[in-house]
């Protein structure tokens, strides 16, 4: 038998404890794909992993206080993840379930393929009520590529301007949102550098040429690998609620990459996770402050590894674990919030049941590094001694 530690593994394969990877593509695929509808949020969990929290920076938390800004010069700061995304090495669509996701270009064409029509399947009741058909949607697709060709990025009014001009109602929002989410799911469009704070799309050919094609056999391998080995340990349910892919095609996917991973059943429940070397114990506490829609969250149907029950009243009504959670030795023990007063990022923290000295000494380091991703100073509760 294994002695499978569920949270502490799921910590290092999500990157969270461990910094091999320099890149926020690099990070995006080996994640397979990172929740992003809370853009500010995505771009802290792509930084978090790439700057990494090392025990020995942990224990230096009192010589650097709460008030500590940073230049956060490690390459995972929130200026280096606006530029991956205005590059376009990353790019933020819809996929899988139907919402925002972080992918990678070269990933994103054959992702669509497989997870598409599952989407377009659970939005078809909108649609209706909508009237949004099949020949609507081509319609307004030819409207969006032709606005786009050549290379322009328009923001989401501009294209609804586009659509109105080809006589295309867009009453009412959600009219407008269906339209761009079904040409995202279409592969025709995906998002572009950002104007200032709107969001702008662009052309998916023109932004992703180099974007990979694989058969739907190869695409559902390669998506069940990387979601076990980057999320592991995880049950099959996990895969299917993360992918949006039937419980069909889970197992088929997990059966063609079943002699690549490990796997052991703990009550009735099989995890399966990659064969890499388990993480290092470390004995002094580790503590992250994780952003609302977090992989280590959001990532699994199932959350009693990592979350007690006990505490669920004590979570922010709207949205549960999808908050932005205190996580210390891969458990979540509150939650978290921040505001911004005078060029300063003030954290307000809610544990669950009171820190010890030790624990609130550990929430000085990722509370710094918050800072230093944002290149502001920090107010934070766990101030030093």
């Amino acid at each position: 038998m294994i002695n499978l530690d569920i949270a502490h593994r799921r910590l290092h394969n999500q990157h969270i404890t461990r910094r091999t990877l320099e890149t926020p593509q690099a990070l995006v695929e080996w994640l397979g794909a990172v929740q992003a509808q809370d853009f500010a949020a995505a771009k802290w969990a792509l930084g978090l992993r790439l700057l990494g929290i090392s025990p020995s920076h942990q224990r230096r938390c009192a010589s650097t206080a709460t008030r500590s800004g940073g230049t956060g010069g490690e390459g995972g700061t929130d200026d280096d993840m606006e530029q991956a995304f205005t590059d376009g090495a990353i790019l933020r669509t819809h996929v899988m379930r139907p919402t925002w996701h972080f992918v990678s270009p070269a990933d994103i064409r054959w992702l669509l393929a497989l997870t598409a029509p599952h989407v377009r399947a659970a939005s078809a009741y909108y649609n209706r009520k909508l009237e949004l058909d099949d020949a609507t949607f081509r319609c307004t697709n030819a409207v969006l590529a032709n606005a786009l060709q050549g290379g322009k990025q328009l923001t989401r009014d501009e294209l609804a301007s586009a659509l109105q001009q080809a006589g295309i109602a867009t009453d009412g929002e959600q009219r407008v949102t269906h339209i761009m989410m079904r040409a995202e799911l279409d592969g025709v469009i995906c998002s572009g550098a950002r104007r200032g704070k709107q969001f702008t799309y662009a052309l998916l050919a023109e932004r992703a040429p180099q974007a990979r094609t694989l058969d739907r056999d190869e695409a559902l391998a390669e998506l069940t690998m990387r979601y076990f080995t980057s999320h592991g340990p995880a049950t099959i349910q996990d895969f299917v609620w993360w992918s949006g892919l039937t419980v069909a095609d889970a197992r088929a996917g997990l059966a063609m990459v079943t002699s690549h991973l490990l796997h052991e059943t703990i009550g009735g429940q099989t995890y399966w996770f990659p064969t890499s070397t388990p993480p290092a114990q470390n004995l002094s506490p580790m503590a992250y402050l994780l952003p609302n829609y977090d992989e280590y969250t959001v990532g699994y149907t199932d959350r009693s590894a990592i979350f007690d029950a006990l505490h669920t009243n004590k979570l922010d009504p709207r949205g549960g674990l999808l908050t932005n959670t205190m996580v210390l030795d891969g458990q979540v023990v509150g939650t978290w919030k921040r505001t911004f007063k005078k060029n300063t990022v003030v954290i307000e923290a809610n544990p669950f049941v009171p820190l010890s000295n030790t624990e609130t000494c550990a929430f000085a380091a990722p509370a710094n590094r918050y800072g230093e991703f944002l290149h502001m100073p920090v107010d934070s509760p766990w101030q030093a001694d």
